[in-house]
């Protein structure tokens, strides 16, 4: 092998050593990030379960683990609001301390129907973080990412005026099979007049 195809051949491995691929599945304003897979021995850039973006500087997912944070690094996320009632892990406080990430929670359980009582104030509080630009790029997690998540998000969605058909293909695009009458009619009844709207957002 000559001297410059081995030059070439040096070249086109560096580069892809430096790629990094994501499949992006697009639906309305709606980026679903599928899967980041870099070459050679770098890091893996791996997002959570159910990550996507929701709008510029806000982002959902499920919970994250040790795996994804290489990825969640990339974000230069200021906050995570975190919706679940247990501690945070150990390991995921001090990625938080590390990375100079606040960390917002709001204990929601995770009811199962019929039994649900979904508390209309902490999502209130919960959209108040997310409204604030301040806290931006911000995550809102859960432990799936589905219902605890789907409501916040679909309760931002009605401040932006979507229509609730788009705000329910959303919710279920992520709930899937798990998809919660309750949680839609919670959102269907949500009152926005009394959140203020503190941020530009996309409307449906």
């Amino acid at each position: 092998m000559g001297e410059d195809t081995k030059t070439k051949v040096k070249e086109s491995q560096q580069e892809g050593r430096q790629e990094m691929w994501r499949s992006i599945e697009i639906v309305g304003s709606v980026e679903k990030w599928a899967l980041t897979v870099v070459v050679g021995d770098e890091l893996n850039f791996i997002p959570p379960l159910n990550f996507a973006m929701v709008d510029n500087g806000v982002f959902r997912s499920g919970f994250p683990h040790s795996a994804n944070f290489s990825f969640l690094q990339t974000l230069n996320l200021r906050s995570i609001i975190y919706l679940c009632p247990e501690p945070y892990p150990e390991a995921n406080t001090e990625f938080l301390k590390s990375n100079e990430i606040r960390l917002f929670q709001f204990g929601i359980e995770g009811y199962k129907e019929p039994f649900v009582n979904i508390p209309d104030d902490t999502i209130r509080e919960a959209l108040n973080v997310v409204l604030d630009v301040r806290n931006h790029p911000v995550l809102i997690h859960c432990n799936r990412g589905k219902h605890r998540t789907g409501c916040v998000v679909g309760c931002l969605r009605k401040l932006q005026r979507w229509c609730l058909s788009s705000v329910f293909d959303e919710y279920q695009r992520f709930a899937a099979a798990k998809a919660r009458v309750s949680d839609q009619r919670f959102m269907e009844l949500f009152d926005v007049s009394s959140v203020p709207i503190s941020f530009s957002c996309s409307n449906k």
